[in-house]
């Protein structure tokens, strides 16, 4: 396997890729790889946007990348520190452009399930809950999410429970990357060592494959950048996401 493109930094560098230019984007608790891809989107593209993070920090400059996503060390330097209800108000007011939001469970929608797994009264699993993301989901102009596994127990023809409504628009896993397209999720591309037949047959639901392909390899800029926050593969090896 290429070490540029470990699975890990195929989510990495994936979920950077949505960033867009002068755009306001979030990401939240619990969310390294989302972490790692804001601030490789800074190292690493020629244009800038405004980066929150859920410790509070607006452009934040940490002296160090720590491996929590909350540490306080993330509003080091910031050019304004932001609370709780300041995400929540720049979403209902239409002001978020991209937020970072986890998910156990994806539909064809790209709706979220973050409840329960199996029946709401007698449950396999008690998960924990919408939080902000019930809020942020349905209002955000974009929403991504990522998982470290492709399987049919995550996507999923029928949620075992709607938490979120709104649907994502990209989701990224070790193997593939989707968009939305037509209020569905679609298959943008697909890992170079992976293929369309391994991801049909790893996803629990139906999806538009028109214009897919192999995703294109890391740039220079990307594979360093993601190199200089993870010199000693830290975060690599505490992810451990594998192709299959």
């Amino acid at each position: 396997m290429s070490e540029s493109w470990s699975p890990f930094s195929y989510v990495v560098t994936n979920l950077a890729r949505f960033i867009r230019p002068n755009e306001i984007t979030f990401s939240g608790v619990n969310s390294t790889p989302p972490m790692l891809a804001c601030l490789l989107a800074k190292k690493a593209y020629d244009w800038d946007f405004i980066y929150i993070n859920v410790a509070g920090g607006v452009d934040p400059r940490p002296s160090h990348i720590p491996l929590s996503s909350s540490d306080p060390v993330l509003a080091e330097q910031s050019a304004s520190i932001f609370a709780n209800e300041d995400f929540y108000d720049l979403c209902t007011r239409g002001r978020m452009d991209l937020t970072f939001l986890g998910a156990a469970q994806i539909d064809g929608q790209g709706c979220a399930n973050n409840s329960v797994i199996g029946d709401w009264h007698a449950p396999k699993v008690r998960l924990p809950g919408g939080g902000g993301g019930a809020v942020m989901l349905p209002t955000a102009k974009r929403a991504c999410t990522w998982r470290t596994e492709h399987s049919r127990r995550t996507f999923v023809e029928k949620l075992d429970f709607r938490t979120s409504w709104g649907g994502f628009s990209g989701v990224v896993t070790p193997i593939a990357v989707f968009i939305k397209r037509d209020d569905r999720l679609a298959l943008q591309s697909w890992h170079p060592e992976a293929s369309l037949e391994e991801v049909q047959a790893r996803t629990g639901f139906s999806f538009d494959v028109a214009g897919a392909e192999p995703t294109a390899m890391p740039t220079v800029a990307e594979r360093n950048a993601l190199k200089a926050l993870d010199p000693d593969g830290q975060f690599e090896r505490d992810a451990a996401v594998v192709l299959r």
